[in-house]
């Protein structure tokens, strides 16, 4: 997910900052609304945050897309703080992986922060929140939540390079290069992040109720029995 400096061209990694901004604002938004009304709500901000950041360390090299493959963390996040908010901290994790990791670039920020934190995040939110309105049992919710969000992520990073790359070949057929290239690694892992996702909501909601995101509180009661 990672695209690195230099793979898209000025005008592209353009227009994904200002695609990523138009989440990333409302998401400063929210945060700022949210810490005024629970006091809480900032620190634990901040311990996703560092969840997300190790989480979408861990790296395995393509050399088919200029990119690399790794398990997200914004699906689960997205459910415990909100998806907006998850645009926020993606955003700078993404900075400090950039910054001291060599992980990704400065200039493709935006478009990272496009395929794992908006549409990784909302896209697993979204799962979620659809199985959970049919009733699904949490640990599937939770379980597809992650799952889902992970393989959304490389389905639009994989699209960002076809964009840009895809030169006398279809977009579409490009797309699908580039995913394939992804494949072999990625869906084992996102396999991984729908159990990892399941296991942490699951507890969380056993234990430590309080701190989950409010959009949360009226599954609260009923996914204790389950």
């Amino acid at each position: 997910m990672h695209i690195e400096d230099g793979i898209l061209s000025p005008a592209a990694w353009g227009t994904w900052y200002a695609a990523s901004a138009l989440f990333v604002i409302p998401g400063v938004r929210e945060i700022k609304k949210r810490s005024e009304k629970n006091l809480y709500y900032k620190p634990f901000l901040s311990m996703v945050g560092v969840g997300v950041f190790v989480i979408s360390c861990m790296h395995i090299p393509v050399p088919v897309t200029g990119s690399c493959s790794h398990p997200c963390g914004t699906p689960l996040a997205a459910i415990l703080i909100g998806p907006l908010a998850t645009t926020v901290i993606t955003a700078i994790a993404l900075l400090f992986q950039a910054l001291f990791l060599g992980h990704g670039g400065i200039t493709t920020i935006g478009a990272n922060n496009i395929s794992m934190g908006i549409a990784g995040g909302l896209s697993g939110y979204a799962m979620f929140k659809l199985l959970k309105k049919f009733n699904a049992p949490l640990w599937l919710a939770a379980g597809m939540a992650g799952f889902v969000g992970d393989i959304v992520t490389y389905l639009v990073s994989a699209l960002e390079l076809a964009i840009s790359l895809h030169g006398h070949t279809s977009i579409f057929k490009q797309w699908m290069i580039f995913f394939m290239g992804y494949g072999p690694t990625q869906i084992p892992l996102a396999i991984a992040e729908g159990i990892f996702t399941a296991a942490i909501i699951k507890i969380m909601l056993k234990r430590r109720p309080d701190i989950l995101n409010s959009s949360m509180s009226n599954i609260i009661g009923r996914s204790k029995d389950e």
